[in-house]
């Protein structure tokens, strides 16, 4: 798969998930269908499984009983709503994402 320029300037997105989770799963679902490269800041999502081999023993640790947990920057969002989708969905990254890397 070619990486374009876009791909590696835009932020990562970070999923935090678990093979087998309905909730992780809908989550990662729901962020796929939005195009989060039309946000202010795109994103690209990252999924990460804390169960993976190879995965660190801290990250499963942190991540264990939280999951899904969505992270920007270093910074985890607060939980989603899992009823949010669609167009509600798109606003409510695009307000957390503001709200925690100071952007207005």
């Amino acid at each position: 798969m070619a990486v374009t320029l876009s791909q590696i300037d835009s932020d990562r997105l970070i999923l935090y998930s678990r093979a087998g989770c309905c909730l992780c799963e809908g989550l990662e679902q729901k962020l796929r269908a939005l195009n989060l490269e039309q946000l202010k800041r795109p994103l690209r999502l990252v999924v990460i499984d804390i169960d993976a081999p190879g995965c660190s023993p801290a990250l499963k640790a942190r991540y264990d009983m939280q999951v899904p947990v969505l992270a920007v920057e270093g910074t985890e969002l607060p939980r989603v709503s899992p009823r949010l989708s669609g167009d509600g969905l798109f606003r409510w990254l695009q307000r957390v994402c503001d709200s925690a890397t100071g952007s207005d």
